[in-house]
């Protein structure tokens, strides 16, 4: 059978096995001892035995660690180190223990976790159940990102309606102000944001939505990784939109943005619209994205 040039490579290529894809390099995590503390005034002195039990605790956290191979374990002054787990024990009695326990981004020298843990008992066995608390504590912290540093400046409004209403500046104002709470308390708490306070900052630029993308730069200045504008555009008095815009506060790209379209309502119904717009388009987009990477 004569086969043509054209197709040889095509075949051939369909033939010859693939290259199996590279493996994903396992995250460097660094981890010291945990210190140890005994306030108990116990007359016995158990010093070798914590000595004994923290080295195991200390030596089955680093395996637990390890295990599966997404994690590798690298020495403390190493840069490479992505996250730091840091922590202390201490027996407060004879059958109360307390751990403290932290995990930090090496990158960005935030908090991804802060806990304090209590456990009963100080033998081999209550020292093994710690541990094996701990470690799945400790896991879960490194497998979830360090909450975003975000500037929720103020929501504004742009009124295009011809006539105004007596009063309306105060009671517009309210209004405004129920909707950027609302949205701060949504982010805040959906675990995926720090809301950085913006206080003045927002007034003093002025209107933020013409501004060209200067909030991103106010936003840094507050040490806020991202900013959030969003705009409260008034058609008539029972008709409304809703845009918000996320930008990176370092480089000023957007990340993120929605719009309502057209939508009924009074200005009461400003709140409940805008934590609708967020939480689709920013909160559980965003969840959705994440898991689809797992």
């Amino acid at each position: 059978m004569h086969l043509s040039r054209s197709i040889l490579p095509a075949l051939l290529l369909f033939l010859l096995p693939c290259a199996p894809a590279a493996a994903e390099a396992p995250i460097g995590v660094a981890m010291d001892d945990f210190s140890y503390t005994d306030t108990s005034a116990e007359p016995t002195n158990q010093t070798a035995a914590h000595e004994r039990r923290l080295s195991a605790f200390m030596a089955a956290m680093r395996r637990d660690i390890e295990k599966g191979g997404r994690y590798h374990l690298v020495p403390s002054a190493q840069e490479g180190a992505a996250f730091k787990v840091i922590g202390g024990i201490q027996k407060t009695s004879t059958l109360v223990q307390w751990a403290k326990v932290a995990v930090i981004d090496a990158g960005t020298k935030k908090l991804v976790m802060d806990k304090l843990y209590t456990f009963r008992g100080d033998n081999d066995e209550s020292w093994e159940r710690a541990e094996m608390f701990v470690s799945r504590e400790v896991m879960a912290a490194l497998a979830t990102p360090a909450p975003v540093a975000l500037a929720v400046f103020d929501f504004e409004l742009e009124d295009t309606t011809a006539a105004s209403v007596s009063g309306s500046a105060a009671s517009d104002a309210s209004h405004l102000a129920e909707v950027t709470g609302s949205v701060r308390d949504l982010l805040g708490q959906s675990g995926r944001y720090r809301i950085v306070e913006v206080g003045g900052e927002a007034a003093r630029a002025g209107a933020l939505r013409d501004c060209g993308g200067c909030e991103a730069a106010i936003a840094k200045g507050l040490g806020a990784d991202q900013s959030l504008i969003g705009v409260v555009r008034r058609i008539s008095r029972t008709e409304y939109t809703l845009r918000f815009q996320v930008r990176d506060a370092s480089t000023g790209a957007v990340l993120a943005r929605g719009d309502s379209g057209l939508r009924m309502g009074a200005d009461y119904s400003w709140k409940r619209g805008a934590v609708r717009l967020v939480s689709d388009r920013l909160v559980e987009s965003q969840q959705a994205a994440g898991a689809a990477k797992k």
